[in-house]
């Protein structure tokens, strides 16, 4: 597949799911027809020329594969009837009217056919982990590969995964559910979104350093929502997460594309608008929860971590006992390996290296390159040089992105003739 086939698929895929679950397919039967129109696309662009509407080829040549399958569908049924087959029995076996479904184009409250797809998709019959790899696999595009990292788990772990939620969803209706389901999916949709945007944010695997395109989409259906639901804490939060974090994309890399870390960055150079609208969604979070007498929960308090780092004018101006004390808060809210290791760095500006260190190297993060990234920074600021690097050589060893090992390995030269960390 070439690359603009492909950056046209990934575009294209979820919407082109979704259309064909309303016209009434389930999941395996969609998700084959949108891979037929892809290998026709394949086939027949780079020899004929490029439709001067992509997508709108791809659902016209899905929409007829769809419509092909379901009138075999239908025949096959209309046999077995013949044959005398029980009614009821038959009846499982009877597509609906395919040219109505599919030439009507359904309106729902939701409005989105991605954000629709997420809620169909983040069905309570699957575990959490389950719906969350479906979801980034149907919804972000994500592969495997990315899925695996995105959740700290192995390829075929995620793999079988996903097969078994397409086997456990067979015969269940792919629609959107009521109002009064959705509000059960709802944390599962924020997930989604929210591992959406970072894979976004720092791209685990490939050559660039991030896909400003899957940020962005993450953001924009992360508006929606909280457009929909102006009265959910934890919605308002996520959408105020993602605003801070993506005002950030301009200064993430450089002229060349080289990555450019936050410490390091051209503040001036961060979005303002983007850190206007997401500094309101927290204070519609904030007053959200003081009405209710609520806690923040996790996603308020990433967002209070973000808002921070966003009121800092320069890196040296950043207040690290606060973020610290946000740290402990969420760490005791949300343990989990990565959120203790931020809090080890956090911990390393406001009181000292020394004292962090200990806690960073008792984490289970083997194979996270940003421990051993981190871990080289205190050793470093500690004058522990040769330690350093060789928790920077681990760190590149780990790596799955090129931009990220090109990062490190000029971390790793500079260290070379670097001289000691000032007492």
């Amino acid at each position: 597949m070439t690359p603009s086939i492909e950056a046209v698929w990934r575009l294209e895929a979820r919407r082109l799911i979704g259309v064909l679950l309303r016209g009434g397919a389930d999941l395996a039967l969609a998700e084959d027809c949108v891979q037929d129109a892809l290998v026709a696309a394949v086939q027949r662009w780079p020899s004929e020329g490029w439709p001067a509407r992509p997508g709108a080829w791809l659902m016209t040549v899905a929409r007829h594969r769809l419509v092909d399958r379901m009138r075999h569908l239908q025949m096959a049924a209309r046999e077995l009837q013949a044959l005398g087959h029980d009614a009821d029995v038959c009846a499982a076996h009877l597509a609906p009217d395919t040219l109505d479904s599919l030439l009507a184009d359904e309106v729902d409250e939701v409005g989105d056919d991605a954000l629709r797809l997420m809620f169909i998709a983040c069905h309570p019959k699957l575990a959490p982990e389950v719906q969350w790899a479906l979801t980034l696999r149907l919804v972000a595009g994500l592969t495997v590969a990315e899925i695996a990292r995105a959740l700290f788990a192995k390829e075929a772990t995620i793999a079988q995964r996903i097969t078994r939620a397409k086997a456990q969803l067979v015969g269940e209706p792919f629609e959107l559910p009521p109002a009064s389901e959705r509000a059960a999916r709802l944390g599962a949709v924020c997930t989604v979104l929210y591992l959406m945007f970072n894979e976004g944010y720092v791209a685990s695997c490939g050559a660039e350093w991030t896909r400003p395109n899957l940020c962005h989409e993450a953001l924009r259906l992360a508006r929606h929502l909280a457009a929909l639901l102006p009265t959910d804490a934890d919605v308002q939060a996520l959408q105020a997460l993602m605003e801070l974090q993506a005002s950030r994309l301009p200064a993430r890399t450089d002229a060349l594309g080289h990555p450019v870390l936050l410490l390091d960055q051209d503040r001036r150079l961060w979005d303002r608008l983007l850190l206007r609208r997401g500094l309101a969604a927290l204070e519609r979070c904030r007053k959200l929860n003081l009405q209710r007498s609520e806690r923040p929960g996790a996603l308020a308090l990433q967002a209070e971590l973000a808002a921070v780092h966003a009121r800092a004018a320069r890196a040296e101006d950043t207040d690290w006992q606060q973020l610290l004390e946000l740290y402990d808060t969420l760490y005791a809210a949300q343990p989990s390996p990565v959120i203790a290791l931020n809090r080890a760095v956090a911990m390393s500006r406001a009181i000292g290296p020394a004292q962090a260190l200990p806690l960073m190297d008792a984490l289970p993060l083997a194979g996270y390159p940003w421990w051993a990234s981190a871990r080289a920074d205190l050793l470093q600021r500690l004058d522990r040089i040769e330690e350093a690097r060789e928790a920077l050589r681990q760190a590149i060893n780990w790596a799955g992105n090129e931009s990220e090992r090109s990062l490190l390995r000029e971390r790793l030269e500079r260290m070379e003739v670097m001289p000691p960390w000032p007492a």
